[in-house]
């Protein structure tokens, strides 16, 4: 099985940045891509990036795109979310979850995310 812990959230200010961070253990990082979701109070968990297992891909959700990205160090078997100009809406419970192989094609399916984190806090104050 494979442990993913996320870290780095927060109370930030509109405008303000963070960075979370998902340490995983169990299997080989490097074998599979990465994923973030979040998941807003009163709200269905979405999509929010997604890294190939070599970073030489990435997804992001149109509500995040150009203020968010997504790395990983596969020799810290850690993956990264960087979230810029944050918004009060950018609110939610975030989650780094394990992707089924080496890319995922159907990205913001979390049927292909077979193992999950217990999520950070994000809070974005206007």
């Amino acid at each position: 099985q494979v442990q993913l812990v996320e870290s780095g959230g927060g109370l930030v200010q509109a405008g303000g940045s963070l960075r979370l961070s998902c340490a995983s253990s169990g299997r080989t990082f490097s074998n599979y891509a990465m994923g973030w979701f979040r998941q807003a109070p009163r709200k269905e968990r979405e999509f929010v990036a997604c890294i190939s297992w070599n970073g030489g891909s990435t997804h992001y959700a149109d509500s995040v795109k150009d203020r968010f990205t997504i790395s990983r160090d596969n020799a810290k078997n850690t993956v990264y979310l960087q979230m810029n100009s944050l918004k009060p809406e950018d609110t939610a419970v975030y989650y780094c979850a394990r992707g089924i192989g080496n890319y995922v094609v159907t990205v913001a399916n979390e049927d292909n995310y077979p193992d999950w984190g217990q999520g950070t806090q994000v809070t974005v104050s206007s």
